[in-house]
């Protein structure tokens, strides 16, 4: 994977590693990988792949969820670090150190002529995030620190939508959660939402929704967050598409490895109560 160290940072209880890894030959992809203290080649422990928001923040990746710049709500990585999980944040491509070389187009241009590209190419955005999330579960699993069969994932919005994409690709991933981002087809046709392109997998309403895909993640462990007020993911789709989810997870007998959380009077935020469940679920599933 051809990974290269830049420097390490001290963190709070962690290291920061600032490291590049190749997704496919000058594709390079820019993380913080985050070491507790304590954990070592010797005493490896379970590992999380955190994949950041979208927010319209190009300027935002992986230092977000590392702790080093952003909203504290989203410090998720720093504070799974202190929960003694290996953290993994890549930067998404368009996202802080990914954005286009030359120069030529700025912020929401740039993911706009990379959806385009990869679209007459046959392919799409989600296709190039699925491979570059492979990328980064293979670099955690060659880690001495990592104990490669307790690796899972987490996000919050276009996170969340990074993981139920990746998820039926990646069985090397045995837990994932996602908070605050479910929205099909069916109610961003209805609502004519403009979500972000990651969402948008060419051909596929002939044969399903989103909820379809996430399916396709039992019998491992998933867990999702909502808030009822939240605009991005309509609440009434929500409730049909957990539906959706948990026949999938009955259907192979893993009714326990699915689990969902509606909070009320509630947005788009990882809120306490989210991120309680958040941590047992990981507790449960990885530690």
């Amino acid at each position: 994977m051809n990974v290269r160290e830049l420097e390490t940072i001290e963190g709070d209880g962690y290291s920061i590693r600032s490291i590049y890894y190749d997704a496919e030959p000058e594709d390079a992809i820019p993380a913080y990988l985050l070491i507790p203290e304590g954990v070592s080649g010797g005493k490896p422990a379970p590992a999380v792949a955190v994949w950041h928001q979208h927010a319209g923040q190009w300027h935002l990746g992986k230092s977000e969820p590392a702790g080093l710049d952003g909203n504290r709500m989203h410090h998720t990585g720093a504070a799974l670090a202190r929960e003694g999980y290996v953290v993994l944040c890549p930067d998404a491509l368009c996202f802080e150190e990914r954005q286009d070389p030359t120069g030529k187009l700025k912020a929401g241009a740039y993911e706009r002529f990379e959806f385009l590209r990869y679209t007459v190419a046959g392919k799409c955005m989600a296709w190039k995030n699925i491979l570059d999330m492979r990328r980064a579960v293979d670099l955690l699993v060659s880690l001495p620190e990592v104990e490669s069969e307790k690796i899972g994932c987490y996000g919050h919005s276009m996170g969340s939508t990074h993981t139920w994409l990746v998820g039926p690709w990646e069985p090397r991933l045995k837990c994932l959660v996602g908070n605050c981002c479910l929205p099909t087809y069916k109610a961003i046709h209805r609502e004519h939402m403009l979500h972000c392109f990651p969402n948008f997998v060419p051909g596929l309403f002939e044969y399903g929704d989103t909820p379809d895909i996430a399916g396709l993640i039992a019998p491992r462990a998933l867990h999702m967050n909502f808030g009822d007020q939240d605009g991005g993911s309509p609440i009434d789709e929500v409730r049909a598409g957990v539906e959706v989810i948990q026949k999938a997870y009955d259907s192979m007998h893993a009714e326990d490895k699915f689990s969902y959380f509606i909070e009320e009077e509630t947005g788009h935020v990882l809120s306490d109560e989210m991120w309680r469940r958040t941590k047992e679920w990981f507790a449960e599933h990885l530690a």
